[in-house]
């Protein structure tokens, strides 16, 4: 098994205890405690390779990686890519396999990360990479925000039947004690904000909502963005 951002290694542990799994590797996005935490621990004792972005240092990472690096896990018979998704942070990376795609703090389901480092352009333009991936690609982030997000972007787009489905899976989903994720690439695409920012009906609540139109999609974007943290 790899593990992607373990910020408790006693969760892990506790996993591969249960489901009698073995450690091969650890993928790090970024450098936040929540994301990083239980790296060390898991380490102890292990000799396996931690990946982890290039441009900046993490305490365990022994396979710093950049843009176009592959990261190569036989053991599990995957290989990813390293994409530079900037914003949230300013050294951000994500992992993309066929069909799957592991984004950290970049992407959320109906949201996306803060800027704690990064920019409001960087993470603009990292968001854009992303929904260009196929529609089927599943997206594995790192935070159960669902249903939080959806609250926005039902403010930030009111005319969307295409959220409004989303969110009554999501609630049934959680109901149950289920996850909402994966999302996929596709679906964000349809119930995203950050990723609406040239529709009409995103442009209009941010316009309604800061008293100025914005001038084009980064300047809707921006304004979203400062928009969700107060919301």
């Amino acid at each position: 098994m790899a593990a992607v951002d373990p910020g408790d290694a006693a969760v892990v542990e506790r996993y591969l205890s249960e489901q009698g799994l073995r450690l091969v590797a650890i993928l790090i996005t970024h450098h936040h405690p929540d994301h990083v935490g239980g790296v060390l621990e898991l380490v102890a004792g292990r000799d396996i390779p931690v990946y982890g972005p290039a441009a900046e240092a993490i305490d365990g990472v022994n396979r710093p990686v950049a843009e176009g690096d592959a990261v190569d896990l036989p053991e599990l018979g995957a290989r990813f890519a390293t994409l530079e998704v900037p914003g949230h942070t300013r050294t951000h990376v994500a992992y993309l396999a066929p069909g799957v795609l592991f984004c950290g703090d970049t992407l959320f389901s109906a949201g996306c990360g803060r800027l704690l480092g990064g920019t409001a352009p960087q993470l603009h333009d990292s968001l854009r990479r992303l929904a260009e991936l196929p529609a089927d690609t599943a997206v594995y982030c790192t935070h159960e925000y669902t249903l939080a997000n959806l609250a926005f972007a039902r403010a930030a787009e009111p005319g969307n039947p295409a959220r409004d489905a989303w969110q009554a899976e999501c609630e049934a989903l959680r109901a149950a004690g289920r996850p909402t994720l994966p999302s996929r690439i596709g679906r964000e695409r349809e119930v995203n904000p950050f990723l609406r920012t040239a529709e009409p009906g995103v442009i209009e609540a941010v316009a309604a909502h800061t008293g100025t139109r914005p001038a084009d999609s980064l300047a809707c974007f921006t304004a979203l963005r400062a928009w969700k943290d107060v919301f």
